[in-house]
């Protein structure tokens, strides 16, 4: 079947599809979620927040319930559930009482969320690179980026498996810095015995429409150290109001917001946490198919996997060996579009390339925060900063979202079939 698929034609060229028909939208909700969302309505508690110091502070039952089932499945002290990952590390960043013109290094690989998210506090985002096979922030780049102004690290775990912990821990704790994982790729990933995102001073999960468990819009915030959590919870809830009565004395960053996740979400979550280990190994069994049908491919990278952590594939990540192939990215992407694959995209967003680096704009008057007083340099975000990420945008990496369609083994057996007859006819896409 395989040799008949690769001798026809290319369907760029007037051939037929190998996928012929769209697979079906990947939707972890059942009737489990619809059942828990219905019992939050019908009892009249969407959300029981009030912005002021009392039992409430802390949100609604349902909110408290999914936020204790949180910390026991991922073994750790503390959890605060927001209403989106965005927030979460606004208020964690500011839980870590970033000073203006504090500076923390980010990676160029990532939601810009996590990139933007000190500029919420006026501290300034420095661009690390990311390492080549992995795609996680490299630490011997981020040791090259410290300077005397950084104050914290934020490690994306992206794709679906975890940055380099090991050594990011250890350049934290020499130098004295904080560390925050973004683990929204990542939910139910592991490094040795324990979760990606429990590594770190806070950790963050998101629980967006597309990933792996979702509940709409939403998020998760983890930490062992209590005075974090606590910061981050009045961050989330109007801390500037409660203050006085809650006996915090530190006032840095108290600045609080609207960050909360209502009942109905909540409620969803709790059935959607129960789900994580199946979904997630769904995934990582699709992908060891995919690795096993691409490997042979001449000038194809498959997606690698750090010694001693486990990858749960939200994207699946592929590098292109352009004088290998003899064809640029972009052509067989179109080829391999053509012949059914679905949701291929070519690289992955260089934040520090967006407008608001570029321009350095991000309040009021051209160039603040980067031009105030406070600031202590002339951040450099030119291209050419991230080699590595550059490149790999630029010109090798190209991804399969394999947490957007609901994949079956056939499937993946026809997105195999279409990269070997892709592969069959380089000649013709030369």
């Amino acid at each position: 079947m395989k040799q008949t698929i690769a001798r026809s034609p290319l369907a760029l060229h007037g051939g037929t599809p190998t996928i012929q028909a769209p697979f079906r939208r990947y939707n972890s909700i059942g009737e489990e979620e619809v059942t828990a969302a219905r019992a939050v309505v019908e009892s009249g508690v969407l959300s029981r927040y009030l912005g002021s110091w009392g039992p409430d502070f802390y949100g609604g039952p349902k909110v408290q319930e999914f936020e204790r089932a949180w910390a026991a499945a991922f073994e750790v002290s503390h959890t605060v559930a927001v209403n989106s990952l965005t927030s979460g590390l606004i208020a964690a960043l500011g839980a870590l009482g970033l000073e203006p013109g504090d500076e923390v290094i980010v990676s160029p690989w990532t939601m810009c969320a996590s990139a933007t998210a000190p500029l919420h506090w006026n501290a300034i985002p420095v661009f690390a690179d990311i390492e080549a096979d992995t795609f996680c922030i490299d630490p011997a780049s981020v040791e090259a980026s410290l300077t005397a102004r950084t104050r914290a690290i934020i490690a994306v775990d992206i794709f679906g498996q975890s940055a380099n912990m090991t050594s990011l821990r250890e350049i934290a704790h020499r130098r004295g810095l904080k560390l925050v994982s973004d683990t929204a790729q990542a939910p139910g990933a592991r490094i040795g015995p324990r979760f990606a995102g429990t590594l770190a001073d806070i950790g963050g999960f998101s629980l967006n429409y597309h990933k792996h468990i979702h509940t709409g819009e939403g998020g998760v915030m983890v930490s062992d150290n209590p005075e974090l959590a606590e910061r981050m919870r009045l961050i989330r809830n109007h801390a500037e109001a409660v203050v006085q009565r809650s006996g915090v004395t530190d006032l840095r960053n108290m600045l609080g917001h609207n960050f909360r996740l209502g009942e109905i979400e909540a409620a969803i979550g709790l059935e959607q946490l129960k789900k994580l280990h199946r979904l997630v190994e769904t995934r990582r069994r699709l992908a060891a198919k995919l690795d096993a049908g691409l490997s042979s491919l001449s000038g194809l990278i498959t997606p690698t996997v750090r010694s001693g952590v486990t990858h749960v594939y939200y994207i699946y990540a592929l590098t292109l060996q352009p004088a290998v192939v003899g064809v640029a990215r972009e052509r067989i992407v179109a080829a391999l579009a053509a012949e059914g694959v679905p949701y291929l995209v070519n690289g992955y967003t260089n934040v520090h390339m967006l407008p608001i680096f570029q321009q350095k704009t991000a309040y009021g008057t051209p160039g603040f925060p980067w031009n105030a007083a406070f600031c202590s340099r002339d951040v450099d975000y030119r291209h050419g900063i991230c080699p590595v990420a550059e490149r790999l945008h630029d010109e090798q990496c190209f991804i399969f979202e394999i947490c957007q369609p609901d994949l079956s083994d056939t499937d993946v057996a026809l997105i195999v079939d279409a990269f070997h007859k892709v592969w069959a006819h380089l000649d013709d896409l030369r």
